[in-house]
């Protein structure tokens, strides 16, 4: 971080993900610079140099206290296959993506989109779009458990955020329609107790909450993430995908 506030040159750097990050200081490389050059890279590591996504790293501070910001941007590969968003959106499906999701899908697939960058603007999203009259999807990221706790190995900054989450919920509930069912699950671990800053190798959870949704089912330990979008285009009954088995049966969504 003191080189690059020194040189001026951005810092290049990569993970155990298939990922291509570029960080640099708000105050040296405009966010907007930094944006566009994480554009040019997408756009070169593509066919044999393809890398799942490029991602904007900027941040703030002094050398020896150096902070990531909340603008952080994803910079996806098209998805190479169709997708449940795609599926949805033929079906003339509401679409509508919270947080990360215009970024991991590259912007395919949505209606609506809404780039919020802190859980506390995500979750406030989710209850503004759960009073709306729409028909279809709301997917949503809540991007600071992974951004903030997870990777930086706060284990009491995630347990305040659990805590506030499960609060958010209550709020949720008293907006829910009769025909609403809410999912929640993730994409990986990343547990804040764990050393180091990798992602870490937890079963992720599966839960299933509303009216519609059958009380008191397992689903078990499944193969796969596909089985939630599988069992999603099946209770919209937009045709099916090429991965994933349905579970929508034991849900009752049928």
């Amino acid at each position: 971080g003191e080189e690059h506030v020194r040189t001026g040159f951005p810092i290049l750097y990569t993970s155990a993900d298939s990922v291509f990050q570029l960080a640099a200081h708000q105050d040296v490389i405009p966010l907007r610079e930094l944006y566009h050059m994480c554009e040019i890279a997408r756009q070169m590591l593509t066919g044999d140099n393809a890398v799942g996504r490029v991602i904007a790293r900027p941040f703030i501070g002094t050398p020896g206290s150096f902070t990531r910001t909340e603008h952080r941007r994803d910079f996806s590969l098209q998805p190479l296959g169709t997708t449940l968003l795609d599926l949805l959106k033929a079906e003339g499906k509401d679409v509508i993506g919270l947080g990360k999701i215009e970024d991991l899908f590259a912007g395919r697939g949505l209606t609506r989109r809404d780039h919020t960058e802190t859980n506390s603007d995500g979750m406030k999203a989710t209850l503004h779009w759960l009073e709306q009259d729409f028909n279809g999807l709301l997917f949503v990221n809540l991007v600071e458990f992974d951004m903030l706790w997870g990777h930086r190995r706060d284990s009491e900054g995630y347990a305040q955020a659990l805590r506030d989450v499960d609060t958010w919920f209550a709020q949720v509930q008293e907006v829910m329609r009769p025909e609403d069912a809410i999912f929640f699950t993730a994409d990986h671990g990343v547990d804040p107790t764990y050393h180091g800053t990798d992602h870490t190798r937890e079963q992720v959870p599966l839960l299933a909450f509303g009216v519609p949704v059958r009380a008191g089912v397992n689903l078990g330990t499944r193969s796969t993430f596909a089985d939630l979008g599988q069992t999603l285009a099946q209770a919209f009954a937009v045709g099916q995908l090429a991965a994933g088995t349905t579970f929508a049966h034991e849900l009752g969504l049928l």
